[in-house]
């Protein structure tokens, strides 16, 4: 690969992904593209880099993108967002939605679908205290791929070990040979649709809970601003945004402010811009909530 194709390459992925690549990631993008090359009947990746200059390359280009788009995922991962969910956000929700009985949730990068389907789980664990409820849960990733898997709910013997409680295999999924299945019950509670976050948010209506976790880190500064802004216009004035543990908006925007004692859970800031860098914190025993936003649910 020459030094042309790899800025080529560079160039493509940020454009249609937001990743970006350093300039010593050559042998990252040889191990994943080699593949994608082979399977198109090419050599090398400057045969792939021609290609995907050419006419009708679009197919070729989502391939490429897929294939470097990170997708790991596991059940539980991190377990301090999930205590968020069930300790601080979901009793939050409840007080604050008594009279609609709706909460929206959105997992912004579900990958293989573990993500959304441990809240799903989570909801499910809550029993009676949801009954009468609708949650719907919506769970996008930009590969197209990672979704068909996701939606399957199947599952290998070591994606279930991974973070995923002997109980919760055994009461929540099915043995098929060598795999496990999610029960429908937990499948039938989330949405999977493809979706780029470099996009327009809008068509998506409003959230009460945005997980975005472990996806900020491959964007430059500029694109997580750009996805951090537009996740505020989405995300109700008094829900919530989860990110991943090494993942911050502070010193990107002010449209959000950390839960106090809640590493990695931030609230809407209802000062915006004006309390940029003021380093405001919102603490959850006296919350000084902004009216609901409204938005389509």
């Amino acid at each position: 690969m020459t030094p042309y194709d790899y800025d080529y390459l560079r160039k493509l992925l940020r454009a249609r992904s937001g990743l970006v690549l350093s300039a010593d990631k050559h042998y990252l993008v040889e191990s994943r593209l080699l593949p994608v090359a082979r399977k198109a009947g090419l050599f090398n990746l400057t045969g792939l880099v021609s290609k995907l200059r050419g006419p009708d390359s679009e197919p070729l280009i989502v391939e490429v993108v897929e294939a470097m788009t990170t997708n790991e995922s596991f059940f539980f991962r991190d377990k301090v967002p999930f205590d968020h969910f069930r300790e601080t956000i979901m009793p939050a929700l409840i007080a604050a939605r008594s009279s609609s009985r709706r909460i929206r949730i959105w997992c912004a990068a579900a990958a293989t679908g573990q993500e959304p389907y441990t809240l799903a789980i989570c909801l499910k664990e809550m029993g009676r205290e949801l009954k009468g409820w609708r949650v719907d849960i919506l769970a996008t990733d930009l590969s197209t791929e990672v979704l068909e898997k996701a939606k399957s709910g199947i599952y290998s013997q070591f994606e279930v070990q991974r973070g995923l409680p002997v109980l919760m295999l055994i009461k929540y999924f099915t043995q098929v040979g060598e795999t496990w299945q999610i029960a429908p019950e937990i499948r039938s509670m989330v949405k999977f649709q493809p979706f780029n976050l470099l996009n327009d948010f809008a068509h998506l209506g409003a959230f009460d809970v945005v997980f975005c976790r472990n996806v900020l880190i491959y964007f430059d500064q500029e694109t997580k601003i750009a996805v951090l802004d537009r996740l505020a216009r989405v995300t109700e004035r008094d829900g919530f945004l989860a990110l991943g543990a090494a993942e911050t908006v502070i010193g990107l925007t002010g449209a959000f402010k950390p839960v106090a004692e809640k590493r990695g859970l931030y609230a809407p800031n209802p000062l915006g811009t004006a309390a940029y860098g003021a380093g405001n914190i919102v603490s959850l025993s006296n919350p000084a909530r902004a009216p609901v936003a409204t938005g389509a649910r």
